[in-house]
């Protein structure tokens, strides 16, 4: 009879391969047993319920050597915001430093490329390609308003009150960086486009989609997250402003139904009215139809202070 709890713990945890588990001491003949599960050539797990996408494609960055998950598989894996085509499929995608033939077994999409060192990351035994990397494989299924999204949330400045961090995943020049070594990826023309349009201070991917739609209506260019004194001891830091206008817009997303959330804005949009600021507020509900509804909201909000759009 099997007894998984006679395995080693190390691959009790998820998959494995089959050179791991026989350097731990584990036969052949044992791992034949039909109760472990073969989920490709040479990779087997005990426990196949519940693996996270991590654990699950760990072995298959290992099992070839010279490889790291890529693609949709590490956008999933380092949780992009944005959209990504094929980010559900069940295809691992495994990426193989050239010239070595492209990864071929079940239930892996392999690709043969070029991998920096610093384009490479492992973790917990998970070799993937960075964060930056993994920005440049994607261009080319992804439009360039999403690579935008996904350049802005590895640009922006973490609050490392509320987060374990306190550096940007990439800076922007990074990211020019890997674009001048790659230069002919598909996609790249695309990444180029989304490397312009990037900045710095974006929170969520509809603050960058909401500043992207002003910037393509030629609205003026808002400052993004950056502190407004409103008066002495009173600082807020909306997520567009336009000091000159004294205009500020805000993105309520799907926290600021909560109500403790609820009276923090309500705090917020007294302390800009009572020092002379009109306050934006745009929500999910006015993005549809290329944001029409948030970009009339703002114009007039702009319009009313005295902007006016530049004759062409």
């Amino acid at each position: 009879m099997f007894h998984p709890e006679t395995f080693p713990a190390e691959l009790r945890s998820g998959p494995f391969t089959t050179g791991q588990a026989m350097a731990l001491g584990v036969s052949l003949g044992k791992l034949r047993h039909r109760q472990i599960l073969t989920l490709s050539r040479g990779i087997k797990t005990v426990n196949p319920a519940a693996l996270s996408l991590a654990l699950l494609a760990r072995p298959y960055s290992q099992v070839s050597g010279h490889s790291a998950v890529s693609h949709a598989t590490a956008f999933e894996i380092w949780g992009f915001p944005g959209f990504m085509p094929a980010r559900d499929s069940t295809l691992i995608h495994v990426s193989r430093q050239a010239p070595y033939d492209e990864p071929r077994r079940r239930g892996v999409q392999g690709h043969t490329t070029h991998l920096w060192d610093e384009e490479l990351a492992c973790l917990d035994g998970l070799w993937i390609t960075s964060r930056v990397r993994t920005w440049l494989d994607c261009s080319r299924q992804m439009s360039v308003d999403q690579l935008v999204v996904v350049a802005d949330h590895l640009v922006r400045i973490p609050r490392p009150q509320f987060e374990l961090r306190s550096q940007p995943y990439a800076s922007l020049g990074e990211l020019a960086a890997i674009l001048e070594r790659h230069k002919g990826t598909p996609g790249i023309q695309k990444a180029r486009q989304a490397l312009e349009l990037a900045r710095v201070g974006s929170d969520s991917a509809p603050e960058s989609l909401l500043r992207l739609a002003v910037t393509y209506a030629g609205l003026p260019d808002p400052l993004i997250n950056v502190p407004i004194q409103l008066a002495p001891g009173i600082e807020r830091t909306p997520d567009q402003a336009y000091p000159e206008y004294r205009v500020a817009v805000e993105y309520d997303g799907g926290t600021h139904s909560d109500p403790w959330q609820v009276q923090k804005d309500i705090a917020r949009s007294e302390d800009f009215t009572n020092h002379g600021w009109l306050e934006v507020r745009i929500s999910k509900q006015h993005m549809g139809d290329n944001a029409k509804a948030a970009l009339q909201k703002i114009s007039a909000a702009l319009y009313s202070r005295g902007w006016r759009p530049t004759p062409n």
